[in-house]
């Protein structure tokens, strides 16, 4: 038997051998954040200008300048017409005009907020379909590993490759089986 020295196994590049570690992070991490800004700046140059104003209303009614510019409005229109600035004419002494403009607002802005709702909604299940299949496809991967390293155990004569959990763990999961029993368990 001659001791053969080890064969040289030529690795693909890493897409990230490039970059530089920012701030203590590796280079993957550094370059998974990158790619994730990058993408979600390409979603948002690619969305409609009703999609972009909708998000743009709905951030701006969701903050705090919103609150006190509404409360200013608010507290001005009741100072007015109850007639605590006697410099200004009451023009809504029974506060109807104040209420049916409030209602209106209402309905556009929720209208506004279902809109963003909609699109963070579907960008949410883009992102979960991206989940599913990395997870799958790890799940794949680890199932492949631990076929090869319980024939590397059982070649060099490891007693745990024996061990019978791991006949269970080499199977592969089936992702429509684990669903389709999650769906008649919550059935029942």
């Amino acid at each position: 038997m001659t001791n053969r020295a080890p064969k040289s196994v030529s690795l693909p590049e890493s897409p990230t051998a490039h970059l530089a570690p920012e701030s203590g992070f590796s280079s993957v991490l550094g370059r998974n954040i990158h790619m994730l800004q990058e993408r979600r700046r390409a979603e948002e140059g690619h969305a409609s200008f009703q999609d972009r104003l909708a998000g743009a209303i709905t951030r701006f009614t969701g903050s705090m300048a919103f609150v006190y510019v509404h409360l200013a409005i608010v507290a001005l229109w009741i100072a007015v017409n109850v007639g605590w600035i006697p410099q200004l004419p009451r023009f809504d002494e029974t506060f109807v005009i104040l209420a049916t403009a409030s209602s209106v607002e209402a309905i556009f802005l929720s209208t506004f907020v279902l809109i963003s709702q909609n699109r963070a909604a579907a960008a949410a299940d883009s992102r979960a379909d991206l989940d599913l299949q990395i997870n799958l496809l790890s799940e794949h991967e680890v199932t492949r590993l631990l076929t090869l390293t319980i024939a590397i155990a059982e070649r060099l004569g490891i007693e745990e490759a024996k061990d019978p959990q791991l006949d269970e763990l080499q199977e592969h999961v089936a992702p429509e089986k684990v669903l389709d029993e999650l769906e008649d368990r919550e059935a029942s």
